[in-house]
């Protein structure tokens, strides 16, 4: 039997990937399909896919022409894959000419003739759908917020405001953006970026949500269960989106990170840790170290390393303790956390003013993962063993400051039609809220 390989994005397939899985389904008796994940697609920096990869592969299964779907996931893979299932033809269209000649150390290399006068590209550019984003809030994240949406097409920033207009000068490219009001900035856009103070949340995307507008919120959306269990509930009676503003939630790494260990690679996740601090220094002038703005370690970063041990635990933990520092304005400095499972236990630490070491460790019953501070930028980690031998590395392209990832998961929600994201996940979100309300009322909370 003659095995032919093939592999492509095949993002809104249309007639020239047809005409090339029919073309490589001819040139053997079996054929097996690459389809890149949407964290490769995006390292490689295709951030305008309009298919998930699900639905990608759904796709290509249609055609009738493929015997065997494979996802592609990493750099290199395609000579793992022509070892490993023993492929006589690697087939690939003939705009990729003498890229891929590499594998005929290993086997036949065959260019197909492309389809002209279509592609990907340029079906999404004809059917372009353009989202008018408006941007709440002016402050750091917002400034980089705007050069960032230059990055992902279909995005326009149409609309700015913050409620000091100087804020809101300093930021907009083009001052007729600016608007007096909350009300009309949502009345000008399509979907509205919240990147005010925590305490502004919930009230700016409920009324958002109510006027059918989709929201990209900042990281922690709400600090309480019931306010995000009654906006999601709000936007999914719209089929809206709303998506919170975790940047690593998005970023190609730590999703390949997730993938790789819910695959089983280092067994059964039995332990993690997680760690962030800064070293603000105890300025009460600043918003993180306000506690009339919600500031604070827990309210300020706990989101990020709640994220991991939601993402490979899950929702229903059997308990959590805390323990805190605060500062002379009753702000926690230091917090770290212990949630226990049924059959794990994972811990957090975060610092504003204390100083720890950033890392993630993800302690496994075959092996651990471990993620090298700043880990919520990931952009490397390590899969250890025992037998040293068996170790391996993964490298990846972090794009600082890493907002174009969580825009393009948004626009692309709102394009095909998603209301949820599997990589943040409305119940995830919830799971991070319940905590934030269980230290606000001092549940199970310890001060040292």
């Amino acid at each position: 039997m003659k095995k032919v390989i093939t592999y492509g994005t095949y993002d809104l397939l249309h007639e020239g990937h047809i005409n090339l899985l029919r073309r490589a389904k001819a040139l053997g008796d079996y054929l097996i399909v690459g389809v890149t994940n949407d964290s490769f697609d995006r390292e490689r920096g295709k951030l305008n896919v309009r298919n998930n990869v699900l639905e990608r592969v759904e796709a290509v299964k249609s055609t009738g022409f493929v015997d065997k779907v494979i996802i592609e996931d990493y750099v290199g893979q395609k000579i793992d894959d022509v070892l490993k299932y023993d492929v006589d033809i690697f087939a690939i269209g003939s705009d990729w000419e003498g890229k891929f000649d590499y594998l005929k150390e290993f086997c036949e290399v065959v260019y197909l003739p492309r389809t002209e006068g279509v592609s990907s590209t340029m079906l999404r550019a004809e059917s372009e759908v353009m989202v008018n984003i408006g941007v709440v809030g002016c402050g750091r994240i917002a400034k980089r917020f705007i050069p960032e949406a230059a990055k992902v097409d279909a995005v326009r920033i149409n609309a700015i405001y913050d409620s000091s207009r100087e804020a809101a000068e300093a930021i907009a490219p083009n001052p007729n953006l600016i608007c007096d009001s909350y009300e009309e900035l949502v009345g000008k856009v399509d979907a509205v970026y919240i990147a005010t103070p925590h305490l502004a949340h919930y009230h700016q995307a409920k009324y958002a949500l109510q006027q059918g507008r989709h929201v990209l919120c900042e990281t922690p959306m709400v600090l309480r269960k019931d306010e995000a269990e009654e906006l999601f509930a709000l936007a999914k009676e719209r089929n809206l989106v709303l998506l919170e503003a975790n940047k690593t939630a998005y970023c190609p790494a730590f999703n390949h990170l997730i993938t790789l260990i819910k695959s089983g690679l280092i067994g059964d996740v039995v332990g993690i840790d997680a760690s962030e601090s800064k070293l603000w220094g105890d300025d009460k002038l600043k918003r993180e170290l306000d506690p009339e703005q919600a500031g604070g370690s827990l309210y300020e970063m706990g989101s990020y390393p709640m994220l991991p041990i939601l993402k490979l635990l899950g929702t229903n933990h059997l308990n959590i303790n805390l323990y805190s520092r605060r500062n002379s304005n009753g702000v926690d400095v230091y917090t770290r956390g212990i949630i226990r499972y049924h059959n794990a236990l994972a811990s957090f630490q975060l610092g504003l003013g204390v100083k720890t070491e950033g890392n993630l460790v993800i302690s496994g019953t075959k092996g651990y993962a471990y993620v090298p501070s700043p880990w919520w930028k990931t952009d490397y980690f390590e899969l250890r063993y025992e037998d040293q031998n068996q170790n391996k590395k993964y490298f990846y392209k972090w794009d600082e400051p890493g907002l174009r990832y969580e825009i393009q998961e948004f626009v692309s929600c709102i394009i095909n039609h998603r209301s949820t994201s599997a990589r943040l996940t409305p119940a995830e979100s919830i799971a991070m809220a319940d905590i934030m309300q269980q230290f606000g009322e001092n549940k199970n909370l310890f001060e040292i």
